[in-house]
C-alpha cells in the first residue's frame, strides 16, 4: 500500500497552529494506513495457509471466515504482532494530541474565521499570502525567500513529480513494492528498540499508584510510559503487582527505573492482588489504575486536587475514553436492580454533562483514588466479589455509607482499552462473574438501592449525580459570571454558590452560549454550563429536560424576554426572576443626568418590558427592600421579595491605617454611570482633595476602561489599572487609605460599596451609592456635593482615629448583613416561603 507523503512548505507564524494540526492528522492517517497494510499481510498469510490445507490429502472442514492461526503460522506472524501493537498505541496517542490541540483556546478562538475562509478558499489563500508578505517584510526575509523559491522552481522543472516515500519493510514480511523501482531490493530491516523507561517517582510519595497485572507486559509498559509522560507535579510511586501469570516477558518490567515490581508466588486473582499490593503502599492516597489504561497529562494532579479540596470526598474517579477518543464513562449510574450504566458511553466527551465535577453512584475501578487509611479501615475490596466485578461499586457504596462522597473528576482523563484484561463476553471466563456479582450486590444493598436509586433508565439528570431527593434548578444569565470583573457577576455567583451549598443540582445556561476560563471555574465546583458544546437550542433542551426541573431562575429583563415563552410552554417548574436592579430606573436617572433624549426613550421602553415580565413569574427577586417596594407599587399582584445580593466568607479587620495616601475607586467601566462617576471624581472632587493634600494619589481600578476613562490617567498621580484578578484587587485594597464611590446615577445595591465595607477600607459615597443598604449613612459619609465628599476624603487621609473607627464599624456591619449565611437565609426564604430548602 502506498502511503501519503507529508506536505511541506514555508509557513509564517500565522499558520503554525494549522500546520501543527495538519501534521497530526497526517501522522494519524499514515499510522492507520500502515496498520491496515500489516493486517492485510496477516490476512494474506492466513489465506495461503488455508490454501495449503485445502490441497492436503486429508479432507478438512471449511474454515471460519477468520480462523485462529495454527501454531506454525503464529511463528511466522510473531514478528508482526509488536508492530501492530505499536501502531495501535501510536494511533491512540496521535488522536489524543489532535483532540488536545482542537480543544485548546488558541485553536477554538478563530473557529468562526476558519469557517468563513473554508467556504471561500480563494480569499483564504490570498489572505495567507498577504500575511506571509507582511511577515517576510518585517523580518527582512524577502531576499532569502526569493532565492529559495528560485531553487525550488528549478528542481520542480527538472523532476515535475516529487516521489512519495515508501515505508520501511516490516520484519518478517515481504517489503511493500516500490511502484517507481519494482526490482529494488528491500533494505535490511531494523528491529525497533524502545528507549529505557524511567518513572519520576518520589522517595516520600503522596500517592501510591497500584497497577495490577496478569501478563500482558506490552500493555503494562504502555501504561507505565504514559504515567512517565503525564507531567505530574504530585509526588508518587508506582507498584506493579504481577499476579503469577507465568509470562516470560515479565522480566522486561525489571528494567523500568523507579518501579516497584511485586511478583506473586501464586495467582491471587484481581481483587486479592489489589488488596495485597495496597499493603505495600507508602502514600497517603492509593490510586488503583488498570494496566490496560493510558493516563493523559495532569490526570493524577486533578484527582488529588479534588480530594484535597473536598474533605468529605471519599473516592474520586477519572473520565475514561475509548482509544478512538469517544467517551467510555463519565461516572457510573447504578439502578435499583443493581445493573449499571457507564454514563455517556460512546458520546462526545467534550459535552457539558461530561465535564462537570459531581457526585456519582460509582466510578469504574480502572482509575480511582482514595485515602489509604480509609481503604484499610474498610478492609479493602470485599473478597465476596472475588475474583472481580462489582468490587469497585461495592466499595463506593461502603464509602458513601460512612457519610463520604463518591465523586467524578472530568479533568482527570484516562484512555482505557476496555476488555483487554478480561474480554467482553459476559457468558464465559472471569467476565461471567459480572452477572453473579450483580445479584450479590442486590442482596447486600436492597434498602439503599430502593431508597437512593432510580428504576432502570429513568430520571437520568438526577441519577447521574446521585441526586434522588435533591432539587434541580436551571439558572439563566447573559454570560458565565466573571466575578472579578463586574458586580453583577459577583451577585450571580453568590446565588449559584448558595444553591450548590444547599445541595441543589444546578445547571447554568449562558445567553451568549460562550465557553471560556470562567466556564471551567463553574464546572470545577459542580455547576454544569450548557454552552455551545451542547448540540441543541434552548427549546429542544427544555423539551427533553423540562419535566426534571423543579425551579428556573432567569436574570435581567433583557435575558428573560428571550426565554420566558419557552419556559411557560415546556416546563412546569417554579419560575423566578432575579432583576439585579430595576433597569428602567437606572436608565431614567442616567438620562436625567446627561439630558440624553434617546436614553430617556429607551428607559420608557424598558419600563414597559419590565412590567410585562413581572406578571409572568411566580416570584420576583431584588437586592433591597427599597427596590422591592418600588416593584410592588407598580405591579401590586406580583410576589416580590428582597434578597441579599452580595456575600463573603471572610471579612478584613484592619490594623493601623496604611501610610500611602491612596484613594481607590473600583468599578466596571463598561457601565455608563461608572464612567460619569470617574470623570466627576477626577474633574471636581480630586482637585479639592489635592488643594489640602497635594500628595494624594488616585487609582481607578476595574474592567473594560473606555477611552474616556483611560484619558483620565496622569502618570503616578492617577492610575487606570484595567481588569484585575482577585489577589491583585485584594492587594490594592490593602494599600488603599480611602474607598470612594461617587455615583450620580444607577440603581440597586452597589457591589463596590459592599466590597469596601467587607475590606474594611473607610468609604465615602453618594446617596445613589448608598441606595439599598439600610443605615449606611450612620456609618460612612454620604453626600451628593463634590466639596462635602472631598472634605470627608481629606479627614480620612489625615485622621488615624477617624479612619480606625469607621473601618471597624464597616467590617462589623458587613459581617451582620453580607455573610454567606445571610444570603442563603434570604434566598431560600424567598424561594420557599415555608422556609424549607
Amino acid at each position: 500500500m502506498q502511503l501519503p507523503e507529508r506536505p511541506t512548505g514555508d509557513t509564517g507564524p500565522e499558520e503554525d497552529d494549522a500546520a501543527e494540526l495538519a501534521a497530526l492528522r497526517f501522522s494519524l492517517v499514515r499510522a492507520g494506513l500502515m496498520q491496515a497494510d500489516l493486517r492485510a499481510s496477516l490476512h494474506r498469510l492466513q489465506a495461503e495457509h488455508r490454501a495449503l490445507l485445502d490441497r492436503s490429502a486429508t479432507p478438512i472442514p471449511a474454515p471460519d471466515p477468520m480462523p485462529e492461526p495454527e501454531p506454525e503460522l503464529e511463528l511466522e506472524l510473531e514478528p508482526i504482532a509488536p508492530q501492530i501493537a505499536q501502531l495501535d498505541a501510536d494511533i491512540v496517542l496521535l488522536r489524543q494530541l489532535l483532540a488536545a490541540h482542537q480543544s485548546s483556546t488558541i485553536w477554538r478562538a478563530p473557529e468562526p474565521l476558519r469557517h468563513v475562509l473554508g467556504r471561500r478558499p480563494g480569499v483564504a489563500r490570498n489572505g495567507r499570502r498577504a500575511l506571509k508578505a507582511v511577515w517576510w517584510t518585517l523580518t527582512l526575509q524577502w531576499p532569502a525567500r526569493m532565492r529559495a523559491r528560485s531553487i525550488t522552481g528549478e528542481r520542480a522543472r527538472a523532476d515535475p513529480v516529487a516521489p512519495a516515500p515508501v515505508p520501511p519493510p516490516i520484519p518478517g514480511l515481504d517489503p511493500a513494492p516500490d511502484p517507481r523501482h519494482p526490482t529494488d531490493p528491500a533494505p535490511d530491516p531494523q528491529p525497533p528498540t524502545d528507549p529505557p523507561l524511567q518513572l519520576p517517582t518520589a522517595a516520600d510519595p503522596l500517592v501510591s499508584v497500584i497497577v495490577p497485572s496478569y501478563g500482558q507486559v506490552a500493555a503494562t509498559l504502555r501504561c507505565l510510559r504514559a504515567i512517565a509522560g503525564s507531567e505530574t507535579e504530585t509526588p508518587f510511586e508506582v507498584i506493579v503487582a504481577e499476579d503469577a501469570s507465568g509470562d516470560a516477558e515479565v522480566v522486561r518490567l525489571e528494567q523500568v527505573g523507579g518501579l516497584r515490581l511485586v511478583c506473586n508466588a501464586t495467582n491471587l486473582g484481581f481483587l486479592h492482588n489489589c488488596n495485597e499490593a495496597a499493603l505495600l503502599a507508602r502514600g497517603r492516597y492509593l490510586l488503583f489504575l488498570n494496566n490496560d489504561t493510558e493516563p493523559l497529562p495532569g490526570f493524577l494532579d486533578a484527582l488529588v486536587r479534588l480530594a484535597e479540596a473536598m474533605p468529605d470526598a471519599g473516592l474520586v474517579g477519572s473520565k475514561l475514553l475509548f482509544p478512538d477518543g469517544t467517551l467510555q464513562e463519565a461516572g457510573g449510574i447504578v439502578w435499583q436492580d443493581a445493573t449499571g450504566w457507564n454514563f455517556g458511553r460512546g458520546d462526545d466527551p467534550s459535552r457539558p454533562q461530561y465535564n462537570t465535577v459531581r457526585d456519582t453512584d460509582y466510578v469504574s475501578g480502572a482509575s480511582i483514588l482514595l485515602r489509604r487509611d480509609l481503604f484499610e479501615t474498610l478492609g479493602g475490596f470485599d473478597p465476596l466479589f472475588a475474583p472481580a466485578y462489582y468490587e469497585d461499586t461495592d466499595l463506593a457504596f461502603r464509602i458513601r455509607a460512612r457519610g463520604l462522597r463518591v465523586m467524578y473528576q472530568p479533568a482527570s482523563v484516562v484512555v482505557h482499552h476496555e476488555g483487554l484484561s478480561h474480554g467482553t463476553d459476559i457468558t464465559s471466563g472471569i467476565k461471567a462473574r459480572q452477572e453473579v456479582n450483580r445479584h450479590l450486590m442486590l442482596a447486600r444493598w436492597p434498602k439503599l438501592l430502593a431508597a437512593e436509586h432510580f428504576p432502570s433508565g429513568t430520571d437520568v439528570m438526577r441519577a447521574r449525580e446521585h441526586a434522588k431527593g435533591r432539587r434541580t434548578i436551571l439558572v439563566i444569565d447573559h454570560y458565565v459570571p466573571e466575578p472579578d470583573r463586574d458586580a453583577g457577576s459577583r451577585s450571580t455567583m453568590g446565588i449559584l454558590n448558595a444553591l450548590r451549598d444547599a445541595g441543589w443540582v444546578v445547571k447554568f445556561w449562558p445567553q451568549n452560549r460562550s465557553h471560556n476560563d470562567y466556564t471551567h471555574r463553574l464546572e470545577s465546583i459542580g455547576i454544569e454550563v450548557l454552552d455551545h458544546r451542547l448540540p441543541m437550542g434552548f427549546a429542544d433542551w427544555l423539551i427533553g429536560n423540562g419535566a426534571e426541573l423543579d425551579h428556573v431562575m432567569t436574570m435581567r429583563p433583557t435575558v428573560a424576554v428571550e426565554f420566558v415563552s419557552d419556559l411557560m410552554r415546556y416546563t412546569r417548574a417554579h419560575l423566578s426572576f432575579y432583576g439585579h436592579d430595576i433597569h428602567h430606573v437606572r436608565m431614567q436617572r442616567q438620562a436625567a443626568l446627561t439630558g440624553d433624549a434617546a436614553l430617556a426613550a429607551a428607559a420608557a421602553e424598558m419600563a414597559r418590558l419590565e412590567r410585562r415580565l413581572w406578571g409572568l413569574f411566580d416570584v420576583l427577586l431584588y437586592l433591597s427592600e427599597t427596590e422591592a417596594a418600588m416593584v410592588r407599587e407598580q405591579c401590586p399582584d406580583a410576589v416580590v421579595r428582597a434578597v441579599v445580593g452580595f456575600s463573603y466568607n471572610r471579612f478584613r479587620t484592619r490594623g493601623a491605617p496604611p501610610a500611602e495616601l491612596l484613594i481607590l475607586f473600583v468599578a466596571g467601566f463598561a457601565h455608563p454611570p461608572n464612567i460619569d462617576a470617574a470623570q466627576w471624581l477626577v474633574t471636581s472632587i480630586l482637585p479639592l482633595v489635592r488643594a489640602e493634600i497635594p500628595a494624594a494619589i488616585l487609582v481607578l481600578a476595574g474592567s473594560h476602561p473606555t477611552a474616556a476613562v483611560r484619558a483620565l490617567a496622569d502618570g503616578d498621580r492617577i492610575t487606570v489599572t484595567g481588569s484585575l484578578d482577585e489577589p491583585e484587587l485584594a492587594a490594592l485594597y490593602k494599600r488603599a487609605r480611602v474607598a470612594i464611590v461617587p455615583l450620580r446615577a444607577g440603581a440597586g445595591v452597589k457591589g463596590k460599596v459592599v466590597e469596601a465595607l467587607q475590606q474594611g477600607v473607610p468609604l465615602v459615597t453618594t446617596p445613589i451609592g448608598a441606595e439599598g443598604v439600610p443605615g449606611l449613612s450612620e456609618l460612612v459619609p454620604v453626600n451628593d456635593q463634590a466639596a462635602a465628599l472631598a472634605n470627608s476624603v481629606v479627614t480620612l487621609l489625615r485622621d488615624d482615629r477617624s479612619w480606625s473607627s469607621q473601618s471597624a464599624l464597616q467590617v462589623a456591619y458587613a459581617e451582620r448583613h453580607f455573610s454567606r449565611a445571610a444570603l442563603a437565609a434570604s434566598l431560600f426564604a424567598a424561594l420557599e416561603p415555608s422556609g424549607q430548602v
